[in-house]
């Protein structure tokens, strides 16, 4: 079988697990709220001859099939979006994306539809026609029970969909994996929510919580209503006085509880979610802080393992990087004896320039490793005319002035492609002269590259200084006399200054 068809049939399995799973969810909440609970709050406290519950049943019957017809509309129009991409052979990015999302909000909508078609679909018509068979006389009870059974029924809705809600929002995490898996399969890119809160854990706990100790309270206190039914006035009243009072408590107790849960649960969570915050910034000395006594502290105890893992390992990448950049320098300065040593030298003077004009520690590492591979263009260059001793005659002296483009042009490629796009400015200015004279793009003043600009002076300096088989090196203060008569014609005005005023301090 093709492979196509077997992701189809696949596919196609899990729709229909998933749509049985919802029936199941659908079924159970309906069984424990409205047959569990209203069930037994109606036939446990109501005396209703044979004849009217014949009619409460019609009624019932009445109410459910319109109820089923509203519920199923809606359930089929939130389905939709996500039928769509298991029906597909191929969908759209764009329709994997909005199934993807309406995936996600399925709990939420399943509240809506048990709050909407669901509790006003029964409701509504059971109330109209309840007033109209107690006004033909056909059933005997008073109007206030309309009212109570109301009540009921909303307490009840909001149990289903706190259970719906829940059941659901497991169902759908098959369908969530098999909706990122297609969209990578077909497009090679990942979908997430990217730390987007649908529901908040504060607002699920709070919500449940709350009627978890409220609704039982009301439940009874609506029920002994019905039952002391034909407790004089004066008594109702009493009873009513009293069952608020134990009403208020109880409502208050539950937000209590629910708020002090959330808060539990919430504080692990944004411990959490702050040092990933601090490891996203780069920062691997972040750690949460293990004050947790429950699963939550073998949450925090690995998260710390995590990121103490994340900075052995970036600790051991950066020394690996070190080294790279420390072997291309050493590379290049053996194919002259004579320059040894000189692209270590010019780093630790850029380096110096560095921290003289206050850069950040971030900079002057880019700085550092710019200034190591500033001459790697001239691995390109014939020795010939790398290592002639004499004068350069024009011609070679062209072929030297490539080596700042041949340079950049080596470090592209290496992958990927932004591991050196911080360096290339500066391997390819270093050559260039704040008067617009130097090479090879003739860029003036601030137009040249910072590091361009820094490493051009750590570069001069050493040649100066350094012997050559032709030459002896400057004394440092002939070489800082140089600089400072062309600091604004050769080299930055301001970092040339800093360094001459820092050698000549020491």
């Amino acid at each position: 079988m093709p492979l196509q068809n077997k992701l189809e049939q696949a596919g196609g399995h899990l729709y229909t697990s998933f749509l049985t799973q919802l029936l199941r969810n659908y079924l159970f909440g309906s069984t424990v709220a409205v047959v569990g609970v209203g069930g037994v709050v109606v036939f446990s406290t109501l005396s209703i001859p044979p004849g009217e519950r014949i009619v409460m049943g019609a009624i019932m019957g009445i109410s459910l099939i319109i109820m089923i017809i509203c519920e199923l509309f809606v359930f089929y129009r939130h389905l939709r979006p996500i039928q769509i991409i298991f029906k597909l052979p191929q969908p759209t990015s764009e329709q994997l994306k909005t199934a993807y999302m309406q995936t996600h909000k399925f709990p939420l909508l399943s509240v809506i539809r048990t709050f909407g078609p669901h509790f006003l679909g029964l409701l509504l018509p059971a109330v109209v026609m309840a007033f109209i068979f107690i006004k033909l006389g056909m059933l005997k009870v008073p109007y206030f029970y309309i009212t109570i059974a109301a009540a009921v029924a909303f307490m009840i809705a909001s149990m289903h969909a706190m259970i719906e809600f829940f059941l659901t929002t497991k169902a759908i995490r098959p369908v969530i994996t098999h909706i990122r898996a297609r969209h990578v399969e077909l497009f090679k890119q990942d979908i997430t929510l990217k730390g987007q809160v649908l529901v908040s854990i504060r607002t699920k706990f709070r919500l449940s919580a709350f009627l978890i100790g409220t609704l039982p309270l009301l439940l009874f206190g609506l029920a002994s209503q019905i039952r002391l039914d034909s407790i004089q006035l004066e008594g109702s009243l009493a009873y009513w006085q009293w069952a608020g009072v134990i009403l208020v408590i109880g409502i208050i107790y539950s937000l209590l509880g629910a708020s002090l849960l959330s808060r539990n649960i919430e504080d692990p969570i944004y411990t959490i979610q702050k040092g990933m915050s601090s490891v996203e910034a780069g920062n691997f000395d972040a750690s949460a802080a293990d004050v947790y006594s429950d699963e939550f502290s073998k949450l925090i105890a690995g998260f710390n393992h995590m990121v103490n893992g994340l900075k052995e390992r970036e600790q051991r990448n950066n020394q690996l990087l070190q080294s790279y950049f420390m072997t291309l320098a050493a590379a290049l300065d053996a194919r002259d004896t004579y320059t040894a040593g000189h692209s270590t030298r010019v780093a630790r003077f850029s380096v110096q320039i560095g921290r003289l004009a206050n850069w950040p520690e971030s900079q002057i590492d880019i700085l550092h490793k710019t200034a190591l591979l500033h001459d790697i263009g001239k691995i390109g260059v014939r020795d010939a005319v790398l290592l002639k001793e004499g004068r350069l005659t024009d011609e070679e002296f062209d072929q030297i002035k490539l080596h700042p483009i041949l340079g950049e042009n080596i470090l592209k490629q290496i992958e990927p492609a932004d591991a050196m796009a911080d360096l290339l400015p500066g391997v390819r200015s270093h050559h260039e002269r704040y008067d617009g004279k130097g090479y090879p793009d003739g860029l003036v003043g601030t137009d040249i590259p910072l590091f361009g600009r820094a490493i051009a002076i750590a570069d001069a300096f050493d040649a100066m200084t350094s012997d050559r088989p032709y030459r002896k090196g400057m004394t440092y203060e002939r070489a800082l006399s140089i600089l400072e008569e062309g600091k604004g014609t050769q080299w930055d005005p301001h970092l040339t200054q800093l360094f001459v005023d820092a050698l000549r301090d020491i």
